[in-house]
């Protein structure tokens, strides 16, 4: 089955149908990639995501060959080619060709449902770290191994665990905690810096809400007040398990306020786009 979900996709500007849609591409080594969440038609956060994926290309010591506002304009395309106004989408490029390189397309998505956000949601530990974790790159096989474990563990996702035993990541998502009333995640230099985590950072500086980076041992996590997943797709979601540790982080008030805070962020950001 193609990872391209919509009937067409871009390439390099030019839209073609789906049938043309080579997968092959997504085996090669050097592949940098976003996935950006579209609602109401506005692809969520664009500048925060292509200053990131800028930022990939940097640091392999490539250049992104296409400009910013080239790339919104194939994005915009994508949208009104294919009349969906929902979703996510996908922009991947080979930072090994000399050529200029685009393909924009829609995948398959998955959002979490209403029981998952107002329950949480089970994850399960993983003890592996991603090569260069500040650049968004396709890895398979990482991303394979991750998926058996959660698999096999029937959870919806992943927390990395370094060689020391502090928490990372998730393994398509970042992972904010909980403790003595401030939020904690891990420091930069050790994650992927996600766009939804950034925010979430600028709403706790906007609204007097006490965050630190801060290395955090896996075998510390029963003493947190709570922990929740971020990223593009499940936004602010909280974590019910991590394997056989219960957690209270969907009733926990510094979570449910930042789901409101981090919500009415993308409410603002639609209508300022429209």
């Amino acid at each position: 089955m193609s990872e391209c979900y919509s009937n067409k996709f871009i390439l390099n500007g030019t839209s073609r149908v789906k049938e043309k849609f080579d997968d092959n591409i997504l085996r090669r080594k050097g592949i940098v990639y976003e996935v950006i969440r579209v609602i109401d038609g506005v692809p969520l956060f664009l500048e925060k995501h292509l200053e990131r994926m800028n930022n990939s290309f940097s640091l392999i010591n490539r250049e992104m060959k296409y400009d910013k506002e080239e790339i919104k304009e194939q994005i915009e395309t994508l949208i009104k080619e294919v009349n969906v106004f929902e979703g996510n989408i996908k922009l991947l490029m080979d930072s090994e060709s000399n050529e200029k390189n685009l393909l924009v397309y829609f995948v398959k998505h998955s959002y979490p449902t209403n029981d998952q956000y107002e329950n949480g949601v089970n994850t399960t530990l993983f003890f592996g770290e991603r090569e260069n974790p500040n650049a968004k790159i396709v890895n398979n096989d990482f991303r394979t191994l991750v998926n058996e474990q959660i698999s096999e563990k029937k959870c919806y996702e992943a927390i990395l665990v370094d060689r020391n035993g502090f928490i990372t990541e998730g393994s398509k998502s970042n992972i904010f905690m909980v403790r003595d009333n401030e939020i904690l995640t891990s420091p930069l230099e050790d994650v992927l810096p996600g766009v939804t985590r950034g925010s979430i950072i600028d709403i706790c500086k906007d609204n007097n809400i006490s965050i630190k980076e801060e290395k955090v041992s896996y075998r510390d996590i029963a003493s947190l007040e709570g922990m929740f997943i971020t990223g593009t797709s499940p936004k602010i979601l909280p974590i019910a398990n991590v394997d056989k540790i219960t957690l209270n982080s969907p009733k926990n008030t510094l979570v449910l306020e930042l789901i409101r805070l981090y919500n009415k962020k993308i409410d603002e950001y639609i209508k300022s786009a429209k």
